[in-house]
């Protein structure tokens, strides 16, 4: 993981350790946006991996689709 992507992905952790027990785990996704956003850093970097988490929160709403969505290769 690259530097930057590293400090994108400080937030992510934090969310996942502090707030994700207490809001619950009912994502509409499989891979929960949290994981597939550490995913997506991880394999494609800052720019691009942070875009990716981008897209996939703003699609996470009540009229949105669910199931398995992975991160492009």
């Amino acid at each position: 993981m690259t530097p930057f992507a590293y400090i994108l992905s400080l937030p992510v952790r934090a969310y996942r350790l502090i707030f994700s027990p207490w809001v619950g785990f009912n994502c509409r996704y499989h891979p929960t946006c949290s994981a597939y956003a550490l995913e997506a850093l991880e394999k494609h970097g800052a720019i691009k991996g942070g875009w990716l988490a981008f897209r996939r929160i703003l699609r996470c709403h009540p009229w949105g689709r669910s199931g398995i969505d992975n991160v492009p290769d």
